[in-house]
């Protein structure tokens, strides 16, 4: 903490309080409800503030949630709700918030890696965050997404469902999907509310959200999306799906709504919708920043996931902000068994902790890195079987964008 400004964990009381000054940094006004109804979502045990007096100044909040990480998954701080008064800037704030989340998480024996959506991509990479995923944001004109001859469909059927209907089966596909798809979270019935308020608020000048689901010939739901229309387009929030068929399903479905010419959605970086197009230039998108990752515990970290080939390194990891992460760490990796511990030895890499984040979820690549710049190989070959290692087999991505990790 800071000696002006102490920080301390907020009371069940300050919570409004708490949620005022976020709204305000935010630029956005207090309303009943506001932060997705934060009271029932928020865990203030595990929320910050930074006082000026009896004044809340600033905050942070973490979420904890399971995150699917290549061949496993892993506890994960989910930052959120960061914030300063504008009043209060350049004054340490955030950094001393950041130094104190990161550090109660390691010495708690908390989550060993820490993720957040960033609201400005220059503000985190100096407290040791990488950018670990991307987000492609689409943008159609559906009168020329003509899908490709002899797409399989599948014999399923979409029904449009209402909340109640739709809720059980949005939440068994959404569990079975995210199990393989890293970057996806675990949802409980709160961050499921969350993803699923619709108040007038939250619609930004569309319709209340419609349900579609595909049902196989048994009955069992295969995928589901869930979208809403504004004038000359739709928005399409989420698509989830367990198998081809389903997914080329829904998107027909999606493609064939009357009354709208446009179409929107935030997809993965190699969303397979531009495949199923005969003419994929029809789907444009615009790729920005996604989730950025901050290994809280290297070693820790490091073990909790697997990698694509097998390898056996020994990385040099700087780490100003995280002090106990600094060092040679031994990574060793063959199939499900994977090991990371401290050593002596002579280092193949050095890099710091914000490219092992940014390498973490298999999206950005080591040799993308070295490039740049930002990853030293130390011995001939290093840096290439690093990042084929690395490597995930899709490229991972987070559903909710930028409302990680309320949902």
């Amino acid at each position: 903490m800071t000696a002006t400004y102490p920080l301390r964990t907020i009371g069940a009381h300050e919570l409004d309080a708490w949620a005022r000054m976020v709204t305000t940094t935010y630029g956005q006004d207090w309303y009943e409800g506001a932060l997705r109804n934060a009271a029932s979502s928020i865990e203030p045990g595990r929320t910050i503030a930074a006082y000026d007096g009896e004044e809340i100044v600033g905050g942070a909040s973490i979420y904890g949630r399971t995150m699917t990480v290549p061949g496993a998954a892993t506890p994960v701080a989910g930052i959120t709700l960061v914030a300063v008064l504008p009043t209060h800037r350049r004054r340490g704030i955030l950094t001393a918030m950041m130094r104190k989340q990161l550090t109660d998480l390691y010495e708690s024996g908390g989550e060993p890696i820490a993720a957040l959506n960033a609201a400005e991509a220059a503000i985190y990479g100096r407290f040791g965050y990488g950018i670990a995923s991307h987000v492609a944001e689409i943008r159609a004109d559906k009168r020329f997404m003509a899908l490709r001859p002899g797409t399989d469909f599948g014999d399923g059927t979409i029904r449009l469902l209402d909340r109640q209907q739709a809720r059980p089966l949005l939440e068994q596909v959404y569990d079975t999907a995210r199990r393989g798809a890293v970057g996806w979270v675990d949802r409980t019935e709160k961050f499921w509310e969350a993803r699923l308020a619709d108040g007038e608020r939250v619609r930004d000048g569309g319709t209340a959200l419609r349900f579609a689901v595909h049902l196989e010939p048994g009955g069992e739901a295969g995928g589901y999306a869930f979208y809403r229309s504004k004038p000359g387009s739709v928005h399409v929030i989420e698509v989830a799906a367990i198998t081809g068929q389903s997914y080329a399903a829904l998107w027909r479905f999606l493609i064939d709504l009357d009354a709208h010419a446009g179409l929107t959605y935030d997809g993965a970086m190699d969303e397979p919708l531009k495949h199923l197009l005969t003419d994929p230039r029809a789907a444009r998108a615009t790729v920005i920043d996604n989730l950025w990752v901050r290994l809280v515990d290297v070693g820790r970290a490091l073990a909790a996931r697997r990698y694509s080939t097998p390898l056996d390194l020994v990385l040099e990891v700087q780490d100003t902000f995280c002090p106990w992460n600094a060092g040679r760490h031994h990574l060793r990796a063959d199939g499900e068994s994977v090991t990371c511990e401290r050593t002596r030895a002579r280092a193949d890499l050095r890099l710091t902790a914000a490219e092992l984040g940014a390498a973490y979820l298999g999206g950005t690549t080591l040799s993308s890195l070295a490039a740049a710049g930002r990853v030293e190989g130390l011995r001939g070959g290093a840096v290439t079987a690093a990042s084929l290692a690395f490597r995930g087999e899709r490229e991972p991505f987070h559903p909710s964008g930028w409302a990680f990790p309320a949902f």
